[in-house]
């Protein structure tokens, strides 16, 4: 394989889509009309052409560069050109990405293309639905372009019935778009999409996008990748051209004590009521909990929506509705933080620093996209406050510095009242903040993020919780600065009527020795700070025996052609991880098992 060509786009450069060096279909300019886009990204104008032009791309770029349309016009361009055109259930594209979020967002664009091109079909894969469901929209309407998420995909990619067999089906395949791609693998997604490129003909073009490159996407850039043209926009108006965040993006570090964040958020909220803000918490405990209380503490003029990744069905719509409101809160975890495009955010809010430090750009970079500016803060302890300096050398930012308002409202006491009131406030307290200590105890920045550190009263107190729960974590420690209630916690009432009245029956039969006990060993008996992991484990041998049927499925309908093509890709994988052999060489034994 010859060596790959590298070009660093300049984004300072204002050309109109006529002068791509490339000529792109009327239909497109008409789409590109309709929506306003009157002049090409940096990252479109060099994308483009290229992938156009059958040349695999793997581009880097800042996040709200307008990656989406980079593919999006080369992957129709592709197939509009397709000779003979494609059939019904033949499938000519197929774009990964990592969370139906932006699968939904990939798939809205998709869409206003496909206006002014109804000659092709498009599918969402994105579970929420049966696998039989997918199928039959692929079976009964045809899918010339698949949109999802690697889970989905795959289970589909592996499928073959007799109505419709998705492995003939994706052999016409003329384009694959892994969007996000170190996110894909940040996820634990490396065995889906390697089963995916398993299942992919080897003539295709394809484009990797991801904000950053690590080593984890260079190999996977060798893997699936002929050839490519190494794409990398920086803005040239830096300062420092290696910065990762665009240019009207400014940020702020706001360092308080942790009984102290909560209400410094809420006053924020508050004075800037008509704005659109995004606020990062760690975990989804976190999350449920801290919207909840923001729903009863700040203004009902002030709407406030929680989205996080354990969310089901619903996460979709509320992910729409937000997307839709001109003002308002969305509080969320990591799974917001990547290529997602939300219009008009003016505000991101980072309550909780990330848990990796390559999230902090990415979650900043939900405002200031295309051009546009906007702010963010993240708040830290006063013992984390290396963050800061870590965080600018590492991610190549420029951080300044916001002070604490004094004298606002103490709204962490009024979490403790919420919690006296309504039994689900006080468990979803409980659960929040086990969360957030097992989080913080396994935190990637261990040096500066120091569990023995933690003021836990005050960390407490900021959850408004009315004792301090049992966990491995606080055994044998004592806080006499934390100040418990004097009540019996079974007389707190859930405000739910329902739920209420059923636990009064539960509580009656348990006194009277009429209710039976849970199994011994059943998760739920567990402490929490044990429930997660357990579920892990489990939930990690059931993907392992999933997808060892998939493996066996697929080897018995692969040719003797397929199997042995298969090995040697291994055989080669296996003696560069090993140093056996360079990447050179690697790359050029690869080349030669392709031709």
């Amino acid at each position: 394989m010859a060596a790959s060509t590298k070009r660093e786009v300049s984004s300072t450069l204002n050309q109109s889509w006529n002068d791509l060096g490339y000529s792109i279909h009327s239909c497109i300019h008409s789409t590109l009309a309709r929506l306003e886009f009157d002049t090409p990204t940096p990252v479109q104008r060099a994308c483009i052409p290229l992938l156009s032009q059958n040349k695999d791309v793997a581009v880097e770029a800042v996040t709200g560069s307008g990656k989406t349309i980079a593919f999006v016009i080369p992957m129709l361009e592709i197939l509009g050109k397709r000779s003979p055109s494609l059939r019904q259930h033949e499938i000519g594209a197929l774009i990964v990405s990592p969370t139906r979020e932006l699968a939904t967002q990939i798939s809205q664009v998709v869409d206003e293309f496909l206006k002014d091109m109804p000659q092709f079909t498009k599918g969402l894969f994105i579970g929420g639905s049966s696998l039989t469901e997918d199928l039959n929209l692929i079976q009964n309407e045809g899918c010339h372009i698949m949109i999802g998420t690697p889970g989905r995909l795959e289970e589909i990619l592996m499928k073959k019935s007799e109505e419709v067999n998705i492995p003939k089906s994706i052999k016409q395949l003329e384009v694959l778009i892994l969007d996000e791609a170190d996110r894909i693998l940040d996820l634990g997604f490396e065995t889906s999409i390697n089963t995916i490129l398993q299942c992919l003909p080897k003539q295709r073009r394809t484009g990797l996008f991801s904000a950053t490159q690590t080593e984890r996407v260079v190999d996977l850039i060798r893997a699936g990748l002929r050839n490519p043209v190494k794409v990398k926009v920086v803005e040239k108006d830096k300062a420092d051209e290696s910065s990762k965040i665009p240019l009207g993006l400014s940020i702020y570090s706001m360092i308080c004590e942790a009984d102290e964040k909560f209400n410094q958020l809420i006053y924020f909220l508050k004075q800037n009521k008509k704005s659109k803000h995004m606020v990062f918490f760690s975990t989804c405990a976190c999350v449920e909990f801290y919207a909840k209380a923001m729903q009863s503490i700040l203004p009902k003029v002030i709407e406030v929506i929680a989205l996080h990744g354990k969310m089901k069905k619903k996460r979709n719509r509320l992910f729409e509705k937000f997307r839709s409101m001109d003002s308002g809160v969305l509080v969320c975890t990591d799974v917001m933080a990547r290529g997602i495009d939300i219009p008009n955010i003016d505000y991101v809010l980072q309550y909780d620093p990330p848990s990796q430090a390559s999230s902090f750009v990415h979650r900043c970079g939900r405002t200031a996209r295309i051009g546009n500016e906007g702010k963010a803060i993240v708040w830290l302890l006063p013992q984390e406050d290396a963050y800061i300096h870590f965080i600018s050398i590492n991610q190549k930012v420029t951080i300044g510095d916001m002070q604490p308002v004094v004298g606002v409202a103490n709204s962490s006491a009024k979490l403790r009242k919420l919690c006296l009131k309504d039994r689900a406030m006080y468990e979803k307290s409980l659960r929040a903040f086990v969360s957030f200590i097992q989080g913080y105890a396994k935190h990637e920045c261990h040096l500066i993020f120091r569990f023995k550190d933690l003021g836990i009263a005050a960390l407490a107190r900021s959850f408004g919780l009315l004792h301090l729960p049992s966990m491995p974590e606080l055994k044998g420690k004592k806080f006499p600065d934390f100040e418990t209630t004097d009540i019996d916690y079974d007389s707190i009432p859930y405000l739910d009527k329902n739920r209420e009245t059923l636990r009064q029956e539960k509580l009656k039969l348990k006194a009277e020795g009429k209710l039976e006990s849970k199994k011994k060993f059943s998760t739920k008996n567990k402490p929490w700070s044990q429930q997660r992991e357990l579920k892990s484990k489990k939930k990690e041998r059931r993907e392992k025996r999933q997808l060892a049927k998939v493996r066996k499925r697929k080897a018995a309908e692969m040719t003797e052609e397929e199997m042995n093509d298969l090995s040697k890709d291994a055989s080669l994988v296996k003696k560069l991880k090993n140093k056996k052999i360079t990447s050179e060489e690697f790359d050029e034994q690869f080349e030669q098992s392709k031709t």
